[in-house]
């Protein structure tokens, strides 16, 4: 079993997780609008700064403890970059994918997703990746109320996307998520007998996690940059990155990262109410 216990959040404290979720999901569309080529990878970022800032959100990434501080708001990866990349220079051209994924708390309670994003027309393979792994996210989400153990979920994942031709990348996971970005348990996107005879977990009402499949083109392996951030698939082909903050309720699963509801429209901060806003992702 896990090392720390997993926090099971009650139906308030979900609700309260669902404004982090917003805050961040209005930081995606903003970065999403701009995602054509010649932008820069810092211009991406300095749209989510602005946004969150707009939604009194703090963002979780700016100064996460690592070999040095993470320097920016975002992770911005692009191409074979996985994750971890960091904003800067470097602008986006024609055939790119770019991971975008943000994290951010209000209030106390954190909300965490990512984006593959394509730059204008990309290639049929890198299409089918993108594709592949979101689908698989979904996947993971509509099976997350309906099996008993996470296990049973992550061998569903790594079945689906290995039989679309790609691989699973399994030296990263997804995480519990609340009052802390990172909390118990990890949540692997592949099945491994050794973790779940280990740490598998019961699928519970009250569950929040941040699902976030990784895959590679052809390898699972990565590696880290100089920057001692940005891991990267060890054979320099495309890789991608979707996520999702996700809670367990009697009802079913809910994504906490998503566009706002139509029976949510009354209850919206005024931070949402702007019409502009509303490209689902």
């Amino acid at each position: 079993m896990p090392e720390r216990p997993i926090e099971l959040k009650s139906a308030r404290e979900i609700g309260r997780m669902r404004l982090a979720g917003l805050a961040v999901w209005r930081a995606h569309q903003a970065a999403a609008r701009l995602v054509v080529p010649g932008v820069s990878t810092a211009e991406l970022n300095a749209a989510i700064r602005e946004e969150l800032r707009v939604c009194g959100a703090k963002p979780l990434f700016l100064g996460y403890p690592g070999p040095t501080p993470f320097p920016a708001e975002s992770c911005i990866s692009v191409n074979e970059e996985l994750v971890h990349g960091i904003p800067g220079p470097r602008k986006l051209k024609v055939g790119d994918v770019v991971s975008i994924d943000i994290g951010a708390s209000v209030g106390g309670w954190c909300g965490d997703a990512a984006v593959t994003h394509p730059v204008g027309s990309i290639s049929a393979g890198a299409r089918a990746l993108l594709q592949t792994t979101n689908r698989v996210l979904d996947l993971a989400i509509d099976l997350l109320g309906r099996k008993k153990f996470w296990s049973e979920v992550a061998k569903e994942m790594q079945d689906y996307v290995e039989a679309e031709g790609f691989a699973v990348v399994d030296s990263m996971v997804g995480h519990g998520i609340g009052r802390q970005m990172h909390e118990s348990p990890q949540v692997p996107n592949y099945f491994s007998r050794k973790w779940a005879a280990a740490e598998d977990f019961e699928l519970r009402p009250g569950l929040v996690l941040a699902i976030e499949p990784m895959v590679n083109t052809s390898t699972r392996k990565l590696a880290c940059l100089a920057d001692q951030w940005t891991m990267v698939a060890a054979d320099g082909k495309y890789a991608a990155h979707f996520e999702h903050t996700v809670a367990l309720t009697p009802s079913g699963a809910r994504r906490l990262t998503a566009a706002p509801e139509e029976a949510e429209q009354a209850e919206l901060p005024d931070w949402l109410r702007d019409p502009n806003l509303w490209v689902r992702w």
